[in-house]
């Protein structure tokens, strides 16, 4: 009885089914409606190899296979697209960096595939009836095609890779058998690509193969599912790319099963028991690459050999160069503590690191870096700062070393209980390290969801404090590099401001020229017109550069009142023609009345207004709202116009003579930035290049004074 043709059906249930576990689900995305298409694909080539084993006539089988053959040339189009989006929190800029691969792996297989679709594949039958057929590539055409998949399997893999290696912590954990199941199945199909590349040809058993991989790879991305939902994840792969390691992988296997599986056929009696020692040697593979890739083996090994062959449980020399090396190359907090977090999960097999920094008034704590969390789920997330009030009280001895959460009785730990609550209920008892710089208090790193639940060593210990003062002093000196460089910036300003004082004198000495002028040729018209145009110019320009500069001082001084900051905003969109053609919807909660510079503050608003109606252009949506949350008042200025790059938010936004603007001076965030920080507020802004900007101010009830 033949059971290839069953275990083919199978398999194309399997994949079907997992196709269409991806569609029930309610947030779809291109890289799950990729995902769909490529498996139904799949299951569609699994099926015509399956239905050519119970084919007898030489035509019949042919046809099956040339099926096949342009079924398959759609793969790796949509494959590709996959892996440049699935978990990718770049996808557009990776799919904008390989459009024109990805254009040639959608079009160029294809193609050939139709084009020479009766000349694809040549069926030889063997010497003895019932040996099956030998199916010789169809010329060059066949060839090319053979060619074009295995290079688009390599590429496919290296995304997957890259994807993989950028994820840390919990989030690796949750992708790790997705991307695994991927990789046995694409590992495979390089296999059985370059094989038939080799001999010019292949036979059934060499699909069998691709077939039972596609099996495994399946069973893999099951246990994904039942494990934690096909669920994506943002992470931004460094553009560096991956020099060896895909390769070595990849001609690792190709060895392995040229050398390996030669034997196993010759041992077990030829190519009749093929299809078994695939699979038995495929699932070898699969269970070695699960061992690899667990966290709760590879601590084990590591605890063994530390325990039985004296040796230190980790190589500090190892572990300094990493961190000097990583924390060399950042220039921004936010970055120095992803990499932080980064190196700490991966050093102590902590799953769950977070970083919460400061502010600089004290009284809050917010997350700077998580490994438990996506970007994404961190910016949805409302307990991404707490309040920490108690933190000026506490004594710097209290601070000096790394403690459990978990025996800490001290009620400013509360806070740090609540926000620091692992995925696992067996992760261990959680680790809260402060970041000290001398007498400056810079935040903490809390460490949760240890593997295995072991607890932390003396030794352990004494080097997360080591690592805890390293992250402080980098911190510190990021902030004092900083504040070295907005000094630099408002020199540069005033030597800028030169430049505008020369520009209005030149502005001033026309107008003089032309006052001199006037009486002589007043009575000609066209002198006249001529004149009075130039000067409501010249006043423009003036009142432009002087209310430009005006933002620039080096202390903001305020004129605290007391001011009701609805009132002030109806205010401004009365006296404004803010939306202009667009759509302006307000949302104003009632508010207490707050303390602040109305003068300031208005500047403020109208700006974000103004920058809001620029955005949306003649067309568009602003929103304006306000409310209270836990003693501040919140101001949201929303609008869904051009947007901006998240390095312009990061790099650009809040500093001076930076705009997106083509006649803009880059000074009004700048400015706005000062208002609020003067009144002891904070502004954040949210933006989406073509899906706009939000602008989100909080300012404190009390007096800045106070």
């Amino acid at each position: 009885m033949n059971l290839n043709p069953t275990l083919a059906c199978v398999t194309a249930a399997f994949t079907a089914a997992l196709a269409l576990a991806v569609l029930v689900r309610k947030r779809h995305s291109a890289a799950s409606w990729s995902f769909t298409g490529g498996m139904v694909l799949l299951a569609v080539e699994t099926l015509f190899n399956g239905f050519s084993f119970n084919e007898l006539a030489p035509k019949n089988v042919g046809f099956l296979q040339g099926a096949a053959f342009v079924t398959r040339s759609f793969l790796p189009g949509v494959w590709l697209f996959f892996s440049l989006t699935y978990s990718r929190g770049n996808s557009r800029e990776s799919l904008a960096r390989w459009r024109f691969i990805l254009l040639a792996a959608f079009v160029l297989p294809v193609a050939l595939a139709v084009a020479f679709r009766g000349e694809l594949v040549q069926v030889l039958p063997f010497p003895e009836p019932g040996d099956g057929f030998w199916f010789r590539l169809g010329g060059q055409p066949a060839k090319a095609l053979n060619v074009l998949c295995l290079v688009a399997t390599v590429l496919i893999l290296m995304n997957l890779e890259r994807t993989f290696r950028s994820a840390v912590g919990t989030t690796r954990w949750r992708i790790k058998f997705f991307v695994l199941g991927l990789a046995v199945i694409f590992g495979a199909r390089f296999y059985a690509r370059s094989q038939a590349l080799v001999f010019s040809g292949y036979d059934l058993a060499l699909t069998n193969i691709e077939t039972v991989a596609l099996l495994l790879g399946c069973v893999l991305m099951a246990a994904a599912y039942f494990r934690s939902g096909f669920i994506e994840i943002d992470v931004y792969p460094s553009r560096a790319v991956l020099h060896t390691s895909v390769t070595v992988l990849l001609a690792g296997i190709y060895l392995f099963f040229v050398g390996v599986l030669a034997q196993i056929v010759v041992h077990f009696g030829g190519a009749g028991s093929f299809p078994l020692e695939a699979f038995l040697v495929l699932l070898g593979l699969v269970i070695l690459a699960v061992l690899l890739l667990s966290n709760r083996v590879r601590q084990s090994i590591q605890l063994f050999i530390s325990r039985h062959f004296a040796r230190p449980q980790h190589d500090f020399r190892q572990i300094w160069t990493r961190f000097t090396a990583s924390m060399s190359s950042v220039l921004d907090e936010g970055d120095l503590c992803v990499a932080a977090g980064r190196l700490i999960s991966e050093t102590f097999n902590a799953l769950s690191v977070s970083i919460w920094l400061l502010d600089s008034q004290y009284e809050r704590l917010v997350r700077a870096s998580s490994t438990l969390h996506s970007e994404q789920e961190q910016a949805g997330d409302s307990t991404r700062e707490v309040a920490a009030k108690e933190w000026n009280s506490i004594s710097l001895n209290k601070l000096s070393r790394p403690f459990e959460l978990e025996r800490a009785k001290e009620k400013w730990t509360e806070n740090l209980k609540e926000i620091s609550a692992g995925r696992f209920r067996t992760g261990g008892n959680r680790i809260c390290v402060p970041l000290l710089a001398g007498e400056h208090r810079l935040g903490v790193i809390i460490l949760a969801d240890r593997v295995s639940g072991i607890r932390y060593t003396g030794e352990e210990m004494d080097l997360l404090k080591c690592i805890g003062d390293q992250v402080g002093v980098s911190l510190l000196n990021l902030r004092l590099t900083k504040k070295i460089m907005l000094g630099k910036e408002l020199e540069a300003f005033q030597t800028m401001s030169a430049f505008f004082i020369h520009d209005l004198k030149n502005t001033a000495s026309t107008l003089s020229l032309m006052l001199q002028n006037l009486p002589i040729h007043f009575d000609d018209p066209a002198f006249r017109k001529d004149a009075l145009r130039s000067i409501g110019g010249t006043v423009d320009r003036i009142n432009d550069l002087i209310s430009s500069l005006s933002a620039f001082r080096h202390e903001l001084h305020l004129n605290p009142t007391e001011l009701d900051l609805n009132l002030l905003v109806t205010e401004i969109l009365k006296s404004l023609d803010c939306a202009g053609d667009a759509e302006l919807v307000t949302k104003l909660d009632p508010l207490p009345k707050m303390v602040g510079d109305r003068e300031q503050l208005r500047s403020m608003v109208t700006n974000l207004l103004l920058n809001a109606r620029d955005a949306v252009g003649g067309a568009g949506r602003i929103m304006v709202e306000t409310r209270q949350r836990n003693g501040w008042v919140t101001l949201s200025i929303a609008d869904n116009g051009c947007g901006m790059t998240p390095a312009f938010v990061k790099n650009s936004l809040f500093r001076p003579f930076s705009t997106t603007k083509k006649k803009g001076l880059g000074i009004g965030m700048f400015h706005a930035k000062m208002i609020v920080e003067a009144h002891r507020g904070n502004i954040q802004v949210k933006s989406e290049l073509g899906s706009g900007t939000t602008f989100e101010v909080m300012l404190p009830l009390k007096s800045p004074a106070e």
